[in-house]
């Protein structure tokens, strides 16, 4: 049974993390770095929310700045608090993105190296030492079993979706068993909620390219609130019945765009994620416990998402109409 433990537990980081709340990136930063002259004055004004200056943006120094304070921020809270197990829910999932790009790399005859990243339970360094001596006895035995599984099935498949499934599958058991072991209901509702946006996502982008419930039954992961039986069994236009509450808004674009050629699904993802962070949200308003550092690991998530997508879109000469319309919600 996980060690149940009392909100003050948490009275310490809860004060430092309103604190670091602070400096976290805001909408109107986000508007200042759309709108800054040069790419150059955009990634300044990162300075203001801890990040050290950049001196000349490129992609690899982009890349390279969101991994170091990825890690720094699980590494940091990780020995801050009582149940590290709260960070791995976060951390799971740079373990199973590095376990898919080592078996595609090693299908195609291609280096891994440029793919990897950091941030997960297991070094990248490690895990593509372990991979390539079979011997994965560090990682937990889901992660082992998975990545094991899909190996095998890409190698007798050729299907590297198939792999995929695999991977997803075990990447949400582990996250529903880190939750749990955390002893935390606010986050196991977070995981629950983040299956279901993956079942909806997968459930409209089936129904674009019309493949039935056989394929879905798949693609569909079990953990969530709405059973993976009701959604294969729903037509596209029933969407909306199954998934209330925090997806309700979503789920009624997905079901408009679930019919091929019916338009981009930008808007769509857009409001899956958005539900998440209205979700986190309310751990804005608690005043100490658990729920504050959980929702400090999603915001420092998504600004980390949200500086990719500004800077990647000046980078790559897009106008600042089309980078905002692919920016999600902020925490603060």
């Amino acid at each position: 049974m996980p060690k149940k433990l009392k909100d003050t537990d948490y009275l310490s980081i809860s004060t430092r993390i309103r604190v670091m709340e602070n400096r976290l990136l805001t909408r109107e930063r986000m508007e200042r770095m759309l709108d800054a002259r040069t790419d150059d004055e955009a990634a300044k004004i990162l300075t203001e929310c801890g990040y050290a200056e950049l001196g000349r943006l490129t992609p690899t120094a982009l890349e390279e700045m969101l991994s170091q304070a990825r890690e720094g921020t699980y590494q940091d809270l990780s020995d801050a608090i009582p149940n590290p197990e709260l960070v791995d829910v976060f951390r799971i999932k740079y373990d199973y993105h590095n376990a898919k790009v080592l078996l595609k790399a090693e299908a195609k005859g291609t280096s891994s190296d440029r793919l990897l990243v950091r941030g997960g339970r297991y070094s990248p360094e490690d895990l593509r030492a372990g991979y390539a001596e079979s011997d994965l006895s560090a990682c937990s035995e889901p992660f082992r079993t998975a990545v094991s599984e899909a190996k095998d099935v890409l190698a007798a498949s050729g299907d590297p979706q198939a792999a995929d499934m695999i991977l997803d599958r075990a990447y949400y058991d582990e996250m529903i068993a880190a939750a749990q072991a955390a002893g935390s209901d606010f986050l196991l509702g977070y995981v629950r909620l983040a299956i279901d946006a993956a079942n909806l996502r997968s459930a409209v982008r089936a129904a674009r390219m019309e493949r039935g419930a056989e394929f879905l039954n798949r693609v569909l992961v079990p953990g969530g609130q709405v059973p993976v039986e009701k959604i294969a069994a729903a037509g596209p236009g029933e969407l909306s019945a199954l998934f209330g509450g925090a997806l309700a808004e979503a789920a009624a674009l997905g079901a408009e765009r679930s019919q091929p050629g019916s338009g981009r699904l930008t808007e769509f993802e857009r409001l899956c994620d958005n539900a998440l962070m209205g979700y986190l949200a309310k751990a804005r308003r608690i005043p100490f416990g658990e729920q504050p550092v959980i929702g400090y690991l999603y915001a420092r998530e998504s600004e980390l998402t949200a500086i990719r997508i500004i800077l990647s879109g000046r980078m790559e000469h897009l106008g600042a109409d089309v980078i905002r319309e692919r920016l999600r919600d902020s925490y603060v």
